[in-house]
């Protein structure tokens, strides 16, 4: 039968048909992408390549970049561009498979949005500076942890002990830890630009928890701008030099730091005009302004970089801390970058520094180990050990207005163009039935039978579905003995991530292995019986999808339904058949 694949990036409907499977121009027979444990080897170092290289699909990838650049005008759902353009960066295996600029770093002369004439646009780059705001944060993280590693701050330690000043107004109990992961009870934002110069850290550690430290989490810019004092305070150093001599430096980032130099302002994309405080078309200076109060070094925001310098800090942590023969962090402080200590509050999970498992931009390269980090001004990093894959994307959302909106949508279309070029080898054969997560699907058999009493249903499942806060879209497995009434079968799952407990239908995510399914289908002796395979997402949904493999019915006397070997008694809606 055929052997074709519906590749979708299930965002805003972006879809990529892939055309047969066997003889399509440009389909490539990748690996599985079986779910790495082990960080990846400390000598890999970035280089430029091609998709079909690194067994991936690229057509997933391509119509995620088609939509980015559309995004950098008006569409029919938006007043306003996104934003003013984009630079995308994708690495798997070690491997720059896409690197792409499109847009201007600079388009607009004031705030309501006035296009500057086309001679003074300046074009995006691939190698344009961003200010990528709060992925400042894992910088000033990685410098924190810096100090583990050396024996000079414990993660458990109050806050106090080295910022005898911050332990005040209920704050002498506040860890490391417990900044590093959002849950010291401290407030989200801070205006410290309103203040006199000379009281805006004074009121940082004046500050009075909103929250018993431990029992909430809220994400805070205090947390951050405590820690990058702390760091400063037990280096003995300021925190832009700390990051440069113990970060930036030893991994190559040469177009990383705070406060970028004049000669750099051709190459720096523009954020937004700025009338309170006043500060005009800001271009070169850091776009969030409790760290442009501070002088533009601040522990959670400040920091200005290039897609590929965020790459090689993303495979440094994929390669267990080390890049180019440097060592930034040891393995075990990566891990604990990578580890959620936030079970407690869920949906929030974290690890130091790093957010973990987000969907709603790391879309279907979302795992438990999943991490990442977004920016106020556009920006986005996704690292995914399991698939030992990197996301970039660098946006100027802000040019010229914040109030513009958000651009989380890109962020997802680009990290699901990734997660949809990842390869599932089926677990039985040479293909799988693939369930298109961009609209419902079912697989129903013929009618099987007469049975001899109650019959037994086995398969495997590849699951990528949501059962969280924003919505259910579970694999259902049904059975009629007249083709009008349903019921579900009730499901036993073995497998890395599989459930303990009986399921009545399948949900899972990030596991990124194959299940064995077995049920139990009833029917009176005599009856035929038809079974179907049903998955209906949700237009919320943002995942890989689900693929169905080695379907075996059979009662106690007889083999009903041999799937791989009787294909025509299954008849797909929404199902199509892939061989990765």
């Amino acid at each position: 039968m055929g052997r074709t694949i519906l590749a979708a990036v299930a965002v805003l409907s972006v879809t990529a048909l892939a055309g047969s499977a066997t003889a399509a121009p440009g389909v490539v027979h990748g690996h599985f992408d079986r779910p790495q444990e082990d960080f990846a080897s400390a000598g890999t170092r970035l280089r430029d390549g091609s998709p079909e290289d690194v067994g991936l699909d690229p057509r997933p990838i391509d119509a995620a970049l088609r939509q980015i650049a559309l995004w950098t005008e008006k569409t029919p759902d938006r007043e306003h561009p996104m934003y003013a353009g984009a630079v995308s960066l994708l690495v798997h295996d070690g491997v720059v498979v896409r690197r792409e600029a499109v847009g201007r770093e600079v388009r607009y002369a004031d705030a309501s949005g006035t296009e500057l004439p086309a001679d003074q646009q300046e074009p995006m780059r691939t190698d344009t500076i961003f200010d990528v705001a709060s992925i400042s944060k894992l910088f000033t993280s990685i410098a924190v942890l810096q100090l583990v590693d050396a024996g000079e701050v414990g993660l458990d330690d109050p806050v106090a002990e080295y910022l005898p000043e911050f332990g005040v107004n209920g704050k002498e109990s506040i860890t490391i830890r417990q900044l590093l992961t959002h849950t010291s009870g401290l407030q989200a934002e801070a205006q410290l630009w309103k203040l006199p110069p000379e009281q805006r850290i004074p009121w940082i550690m004046q500050l009075t928890p909103e929250h018993p430290p431990g029992t909430h989490y809220t994400y805070s810019d205090p947390n951050m701008i405590t820690l990058g004092l702390l760091v400063e305070r037990v280096a003995g150093a300021p925190l832009d030099r700390v990051v440069a001599e113990r970060i930036t430096g030893p991994l190559g980032m040469t177009d990383t730091g705070y406060n970028p130099p004049a000669s750099e302002l051709h190459r720096i994309a523009a954020t937004e005009y700025e009338l309170d405080p006043p500060r005009g078309m800001v271009r070169g200076q850091v776009h969030d302004e409790n760290a442009w109060s501070l002088g533009g070094v601040a522990g959670q925001a400040g920091v200005f970089s290039t897609a590929d310098d965020l790459a090689k800090l993303g495979q440094a942590l994929l390669n267990g801390g080390v890049y180019g023969g440097h060592r930034v962090l040891s393995e075990d402080a990566v891990e604990q970058m990578l580890t959620n200590f936030n079970s407690a509050f869920p949906g929030n999970a974290h690890g130091l520094g790093f957010e973990l498992d987000q969907r709603w931009y790391m879309a279907g390269l979302s795992a438990p180990r999943t991490a990442g980090h977004t920016g106020f001004t556009g920006t986005s990093l996704v690292i995914d050990p399991a698939s030992r894959s990197v996301v970039v994307l660098l946006t100027n959302r802000v040019h010229p207005s914040r109030d513009w909106g958000s651009n989380n949508a890109a962020r997802q279309a680009l990290a699901q163009g990734l997660a949809q070029a990842l390869a599932v080898d089926p677990a039985r054969g040479s293909w799988s039935w693939y369930a298109d997560p961009a609209r419902p699907a079912t697989l129903t058999t013929d009618a099987l039978g007469p049975v001899s009493g109650e019959a037994q249903v086995s398969f495997n499942a590849f699951v990528d579905t949501q059962r969280d806060s924003d919505g259910v879209d579970p694999l259902i497995v049904e059975s009629s003995v007249d083709g009008v009434s349903w019921n579900p079968v009730p499901l036993r799952v073995s497998g890395p991530g599989a459930p303990d407990d009986p399921q009545s239908a399948l949900a899972g995510a990030g596991h990124r292995n194959w299940w064995k399914v077995r049920g139990t289908v009833e029917a009176d002796a005599g009856q035929q019986v038809r079974l179907r395979w049903r998955y209906a997402p949700d237009a919320r949904y943002v995942g890989r999808g689900v693929n169905v493999d080695g379907i075996l019915v059979a009662d106690r006397n007889a083999t009903l339904l041999d799937g791989e070997l009787e294909t025509e008694r299954l008849h797909p809606d929404g199902w199509v058949s892939t061989s990765r």
